[in-house]
């Protein structure tokens, strides 16, 4: 399968042309791409547009290795865009209506009542906007509702939408195109809060810090990524492609599950954040913390059928040196850190061999792995790790300086990023409680499955592992 005419893709934000175009650095894990002279030739200034085989498989590669993204917007719809949309629910019928409205009645759309407790209310809401209902008379999950949905889909695409999400009317149209390249079998828009004022200061963090919001730039969906996972809050995808759907035995994480067992597959995952779903954020905080919590109770699942993708971190031997020199707080922490980072930019140099400042990058790409391995630390301190953190603090001073440095930093740099209507005090509060619930709910699930295999770090022989932005969103699982 091929490219089509006319696709056309961007270099990512992070891709860089270097040596005047004979060559470029990027992707993840990072790495240098050289080009002939007739590949410098396909490129136009960032764009590369398929007009032939060579141009169609450069767009291939760079799109593989994470270098490119389609540009949706000038894409084609599909030959055959229809599509159906499948709503699994329980209860809700408030929610569901403004979800019905936003989709309008052009549209064949799979109400899935998934045992609920009123279930008349729930008719009412389907009969009123013209959608077939489908009545679970054993609850099913999330997993198994869709999938009862998808197995009535006679469309090529399905379009799978939580109740509490409003849709925007461009977003499945702008998702479809990405269907022109023919590897892509899900697709899915940026998670962001509903257009409201917030009521509460949880609402504002939510809107600032979803677990579910992916970010603000496209990107291939592949595990160990910064993004790493996409939410069935709102997906769309080929039928054909999804096999028997969801696995119904996962109650948490099935939306994970599903991407990655797509990408082991061969298929592509795109990330879309031109346009959006709305989604109704929790308001209260006992909810909101115990939404959290079950996310982190997806981890255990999700270890057992991938666990070569479900580490919390990922460091390659240089990081962990460099993690484990300065966690010490000796004297010599600071000089055998300094020296691990110069001898991996030694050897990034020696990659970069023949381009005319390969010590300039290497500098640059072990400062951004430096980084990225600071903030995975970090992340494993105050979320992941955080009960043993706790017990450390107790026993050990070093311990109380690292986690108090790891989450009053972690504050610092995510509320400057987030821009969250929120005075910094309750933000890093928010900030607190979202680690420790999560993290929570890892160890319950972890424990409760007697397994510690999503609690692991994995160790990476790739130098270059860390050499890029350090992870912002961790699945929700």
């Amino acid at each position: 399968m091929t490219l089509p005419l006319g696709f056309v893709a961007r270099l990512d934000r992070h891709t860089r042309v270097v040596d005047g175009g004979r060559a470029l650095l990027g992707g993840f894990p990072t790495r240098l791409v050289r080009l002939t002279p007739k590949a410098r030739g396909l490129l136009d200034g960032r764009t590369l547009s398929v007009r032939d085989a060579p141009s169609a498989l450069l767009a291939d590669r760079l799109l593989d290795i994470g270098m490119a993204h389609p540009v949706a917007a000038s894409l084609p719809l599909p030959p055959d865009p229809r599509y159906t949309v499948v709503v699994p629910v329980r209860d809700r019928p408030r929610q569901l209506d403004r979800l019905l409205r936003s989709i309008g009645t052009d549209t064949p759309v799979i109400v899935v009542d998934d045992a609920s407790h009123h279930p008349a209310a729930v008719a009412g809401v389907a009969a009123e906007h013209g959608a077939r209902l489908v009545t679970l008379a054993v609850n099913a999950g999330p997993a198994g509702a869709r999938n009862a949905g998808l197995r009535l889909v006679g469309t090529p695409y399905v379009v799978f939408v939580d109740s509490d999400i409003v849709l925007d009317p461009d977003t499945v149209p702008t998702l479809l195109r990405h269907f022109a390249d023919p590897r892509v079998a899900l697709a899915v828009p940026r998670i962001a809060g509903l257009p409201a004022p917030a009521t509460t200061w949880i609402e504002r963090y939510e809107n600032a810090r979803s677990s579910l919001d992916l970010g603000a730039h496209p990107a291939p969906v592949r595990p160990g990524t910064p993004v790493s996972w996409a939410s069935s809050a709102c997906m769309v995808a080929r039928v054909d492609a999804l096999a028997d759907g969801f696995d119904a035995r996962m109650r948490v994480g099935e939306d994970v599950d599903l991407c990655w067992r797509l990408i082991a597959a061969g298929a592509r995952v795109r990330y879309e954040p031109a346009v959006r779903a709305c989604h109704e954020h929790r308001v209260q905080v006992g909810d909101w913390l115990r939404r959290k919590a079950v996310y982190g109770t997806g981890a255990h699942p999700l270890a057992r059928r991938h666990p070569e993708h479900i580490a919390p971190a990922v460091f390659a031997p240089w990081g962990l040196a460099f993690a484990a020199a300065l966690l010490a707080q000796r004297r010599w922490s600071v000089p055998v850190a300094g020296a691990v980072l110069g001898v991996v930019t030694v050897r990034i140099a020696r990659k970069l061999d023949g381009t005319r400042h390969p010590y300039r990058l290497a500098a640059r790409l072990t400062a951004n792995g430096a980084l990225g391995t600071l903030a995975q630390t970090s992340a494993l301190l105050i979320r992941h790790w955080w009960p043993l953190a706790a017990a450390g603090c107790v026993l050990s001073r070093r311990a109380r300086r690292a986690t108090t440095l790891a989450a009053l930093t972690d504050i610092a740099l995510e509320y400057r990023r987030d821009r969250a209507a929120l005075d910094p005090l309750r933000y890093g509060t928010a900030r607190r409680l979202d680690d420790l619930a999560y993290g929570a709910g890892v160890w319950l699930s972890a424990l409760k499955g007697r397994r510690l295999t999503a609690l692991r770090p994995r160790i990476t022989l790739s130098a270059s592992r860390n050499a890029g932005p350090p992870r912002r969103r961790t699945p929700p699982a």
